[in-house]
């Protein structure tokens, strides 16, 4: 089992940056991925980012070069930094963990949510 604990949604501006922190409950160097997924409004769950145990990165198209995904292994803890905000990334952002053994366990946090308005 994995609790996941996301922090630092808000409201920002149009340019703006935030920073999301996800924290685990558990060492996340055992955590084959971890990633970062959202829901806009009346939009289904769509990937952002992801980082596996390997420092091994993958970004929606939307994001990339916007966003960064990165890690604290000592402090379990995977970030997402989001710069150069628009509106349209205005979702609740979930934290997600993916352990590959003989089936793929899936855990996820129970979101964040972030508004980019003027």
């Amino acid at each position: 089992q994995v609790q996941l604990v996301e922090s630092g949604g808000g409201l920002v501006q149009p340019g703006g940056s935030l920073r999301l922190s996800c924290a685990a409950s558990r060492s996340i160097v055992s955590i084959n991925v971890m990633g970062w997924y959202r829901q806009g409004p009346e939009k289904q769950r769509e990937l952002v980012a992801t980082l596996t145990n390997g420092d091994t990165t993958n970004y929606a198209d939307s994001v990339k070069g916007r966003f960064s995904v990165s890690r604290d292994n000592a402090k379990n803890t995977v970030y997402l930094q989001m710069s150069s905000l628009k509106p349209e990334d205005t979702a609740v952002y979930y934290c997600n963990a993916r352990i590959f053994s003989s089936t793929v366990f899936t855990f996820w946090g129970r979101g964040t949510q972030v508004t980019v308005s003027s």
